[in-house]
């Protein structure tokens, strides 16, 4: 079946970005309002629980959402991934695929999926392009929810061929910026670094525990960036390949730790431990298909880390969204 491409976003278009108190959402609101779209369908879970297929097909019936930002998801860093892998893989598996589905039944004209980088091989060829997927084993540490998005993936790509629904995927690297989850254990090594670092200072820490080698390699995005990337690929995308969004610059785990220490003022020193997971070696992600649209990251590493430690000391971010 022949997609019916979307057109062009309009001020007064009625757009749905779920999860938009997350820290992707929280971005793609900003960006939206911030470029005049001012119709925006928000709720909150307390609302709308996305893993309800009943309350989400109700949801679409009533409000009509022309353009869906699908950032909602269940996310952590490395040990919540092994702590709780059947929560990443049936909470994802149900919001998606019932947002994706009654998106489509209920006549919306384009979605944008937001998937992850670690939907790539473990050990992928650097940097990695998007027809690299399932052309390899997976990185065990976070299969379940990997898994998970490349269904997303998957499910958006079918719709398209078999009901002509304009549902696009975006893959991000690893995004960080205010609003992030700053667990120690549960959420990403970015936003957990900081806490960690901003801890051992305000009790005089003479040292601060880094998890693995320091050896992997790392890419970074500010989550304002990523947002300004999605909402360019919702007005100007509609293909069947999913997209990769990355800043294209990368460091070590132990150069990053480093960079937050200098940040958050810590002076004391850092201790690798190599019995705790180090995950993927390496991810870098090919950004050609952005460049192409004109786009590239604006926001330096060093800049993005200061805001977002500023964003640290002036919110409380650090619950954890998993049962203890």
């Amino acid at each position: 079946m022949k997609v019916s491409k979307a057109p062009p976003m309009r001020e007064e278009s009625r757009i749905y970005v779920a999860g938009h108190r997350g820290l992707v959402g929280g971005a793609l609101v900003r960006a939206l309002r911030g470029q005049g779209f001012g119709n925006l369908v928000l709720r909150p879970r307390a609302e709308l629980d996305l893993c309800q297929q009943r309350a989400v097909q109700d949801f679409f019936a009533a409000e009509k959402p022309e353009y869906v930002f699908l950032a909602a998801a269940r996310v952590g860093g490395i040990r919540a991934n092994e702590a709780y892998p059947a929560e990443f893989l049936r909470d994802n598996l149900l919001i998606q695929t019932n947002v994706i589905d009654a998106a489509c039944r209920n006549g919306c004209q384009k979605l944008l999926f937001l998937g992850s980088s670690c939907i790539y091989p473990r050990d992928c060829p650097q940097p990695i392009r998007e027809e690299y997927l399932l052309t390899g084993p997976l990185e065990r540490s976070n299969e379940g929810y990997a898994i998970a998005k490349i269904a997303g993936l998957k499910m958006c790509r079918a719709y398209r061929r078999q009901y002509g629904f304009d549902a696009i995927s975006a893959m991000p690297t690893n995004l960080y910026g205010p609003g992030d989850n700053f667990h120690p254990q549960d959420s990403h090594v970015l936003p957990a670094l900081i806490r960690r670092f901003h801890e051992a200072k305000e009790s005089g820490a003479k040292s601060v525990t880094i998890w693995g080698t320091g050896r992997p390699r790392r890419e970074f995005l500010y989550a304002e960036d990523a947002a300004d990337a999605l909402v360019l690929l919702m007005q100007r995308y509609s293909e069947d390949e999913p997209v990769n969004v990355g800043s294209g610059q990368e460091v070590t785990i132990l150069e990053l730790a480093e960079l937050v220490a200098r940040t958050v003022g810590y002076e004391g020193e850092f201790r690798l431990d190599p019995s705790l997971p180090d995950g993927t070696p390496r991810k870098l992600l090919d950004g050609s298909v952005l460049a192409r649209l004109g786009w590239k990251a604006g926001t330096a590493l060093p800049q993005g880390l200061l805001a977002t430690y500023r964003g640290f000391c002036g919110t409380d971010f650090c619950h954890s969204p998993f049962p203890r």
